[in-house]
């Protein structure tokens, strides 16, 4: 381990160095935010790609690829391309026409200062619950590794809690400090290098591991034989079924033909289009057609690299079937974690320094996440919130002064949140509260993605009270569908018997979307423009 420790080490020193090194070039509110609109479309393109993978992607597109043994996953980039370019042509000119920092100061020009506060506390507590419980993700790790080093002395809850949150406050601080220095520059650099590092780690995963497969790619290929094994493309369609039947399974399947035209190209619209997070990369490009190009790459870019972590979790599914393995992680009832299969190959099979190399890949995802988060809602908090109420010192000195606050504010926050997950999910294994949580810009972005539309493709409707109507009732109709009632019920009263009925499909996380934005727009669109 004292190679990996080595390995892991540079890279922490080597990202810290590049991020400090941009804080004199951000003095002012637009270096600090948008890098006063001088990056590279390449950097951005680079940038977009590592604030989109996290280390849950890291670990669940193998763990997708593990348990369906095929590529229905990718399906759903047919969506992100036809919404990148949705974006690219209507919502990116739209924010650089109205020289916005925070996207959702859009819709106080459009509407007013309440729908500009309502979706943007929208995103502050959707992007804080899902990035706290994302950056406990990658902290499994280290469960694992104690279990299969130290196998006779099993952690207790409080020992993992401590261990998994000593590692998530040291990484979490880490990144805030040289975002909090170095603004949007530094974030943008360090994500080009921690692309690079997480291709780089994903690519020498898929070659060491078809080179232990006995046979190689042929010698799996033997293994996948099943009817749906190394398939593409799912209609999700039941033969001789009523309409309604394959209705019903469409949306209560994740990865179909259907949900890649439509549920997917919804979920991209919002995350892309609406999200401080995402659009904030967009809008350090010089100019609309340099962010719609890094847009629209970072789309096609997203192809290969969906392949080869889909394609290490087919791989990994018939390396195991070669070596049996009885120390898999398991659940009581013996079945395999699919999400924990590929970290588990890493600590167990690969060797010293290239191991260090592949943590240092989910590392880099990681951080490059964290980063653009903690920019993007301490950006959205002090222009959306603090400036409005507390006022904008009259200074850049001490506008930056506030940002660096904002984002130390909310490093704190989502260390809190992540702690939380720690400490519900080590005390109480068997609670779905993961689910609930990582899902939950389903549940949110259908409102803010169906004000939005109404702001960018009507002009004589909606207004400030009727939008926030609107939003709420998108989330309530997303919360019944999606099923976060019975959820919520079963948090706290597990043996509960209490269903929608048969009848009423429960629709998987690409169709919450694209449910809540018509709900939303439809609601907001009924309320006429108020007129000063």
């Amino acid at each position: 381990m004292f190679f990996d420790a080595l390995v892991i080490l540079a890279y922490f020193a080597v990202i810290i160095g590049i991020g400090l090194s941009q804080r004199s070039k951000s003095g002012s509110v637009e270096g600090f935010t948008l890098g006063d609109r001088q990056i590279a479309w390449w950097a951005v393109l680079a940038s977009i790609l590592a604030a989109e993978i996290s280390a849950g992607t890291f670990f669940g597109a193998p763990g997708e690829g593990y348990a369906l043994k095929n590529y229905t996953y990718i399906q759903l980039i047919v969506g992100y391309l036809l919404a990148r370019v949705v974006v690219s042509a209507v919502f990116i000119p739209a924010y650089y026409r109205h020289n916005v920092i925070s996207v959702y100061e859009f819709l106080e020009t459009r509407f007013g200062p309440v729908t500009r506060k309502a979706a943007s506390f929208t995103f502050l507590v959707t992007r804080t619950l899902a990035s706290g419980t994302r950056l406990w993700v990658p902290s499994m790790l280290l469960v694992l590794a104690w279990h299969l080093h130290y196998p006779e002395k099993p952690l207790t809850p409080m020992n993992e809690f401590l261990l998994t949150g000593g590692a998530l406050v040291f990484v979490t601080a880490a990144t805030a400090l040289y975002t909090s220095l170095g603004g949007i520059r530094a974030v943008i650099w360090t994500d080009v290098i921690q692309i690079i590092v997480l291709i780089s780690a994903l690519s020498f995963s898929l070659w060491f591991l078809l080179g232990h497969i006995e046979g190689g790619w042929a010698g799996a290929m033997k293994l996948l034989t099943g009817e749906k094994d190394m398939a593409f493309v799912d209609w999700g369609l039941t033969p001789n079924a009523d309409v309604w039947t394959n209705i019903k399974n469409i949306l209560e399947t994740e990865y179909t033909v259907w949900a890649a035209f439509l549920g997917s190209t919804f979920v991209t619209l919002a995350t892309h289009g609406t999200d401080q997070d995402m659009v904030q990369r967009m809008l350090t490009a010089k100019d609309k057609r340099q962010s719609a190009k890094a847009t629209i790459l970072s789309g096609l870019a997203d192809v290969p690299i969906t392949l080869i972590v889909l394609t290490i979790g087919i791989m990994l599914w018939a390396y195991y079937q070669q070596h049996l393995d009885p120390l898999l992680p398991r659940n009581d009832k013996g079945v395999v974690f699919a999400n924990k299969v590929f970290p588990h190959f890493i600590l167990t099979v690969m060797p010293a320094g290239i191991r260090g190399l592949v943590l240092a890949g989910v590392l880099a995802t990681a951080m490059g996440s964290l980063s653009t988060a903690l920019n993007a809602l301490a950006t959205s908090y002090v222009r959306d919130f603090h400036f409005p109420i507390f006022g904008e010192p009259t200074t850049d000195k001490g506008r930056i002064k506030v940002l660096r606050f904002g984002t130390v504010l909310f490093a704190t926050m989502l260390i809190a949140v992540a702690l939380g997950t720690a400490w519900v999910t080590t005390h109480n294994p068997n609670l779905r509260i993961l689910p609930i949580i990582l899902g939950i810009f389903g549940y949110t972005y259908g409102s803010l993605l169906g004000v939005f539309m109404v702001g960018l493709f009507t002009k004589t409707r909606g207004s400030d009270e009727g939008n926030v109507i609107a939003m709420v009732a998108g989330f309530l109709v997303v919360a019944y569908l999606s099923g976060l009632d019975i959820d919520v019920i079963r948090l706290f009263n597990p043996a509960t018997t209490w269903s929608h009925g048969k009848d009423v499909p429960v629709i998987e996380f690409p169709w919450r979307i694209m449910f809540g934005t018509i709900v939303t727009f439809l609601v907001a669109v009924s309320f006429p423009k108020r007129t000063s």
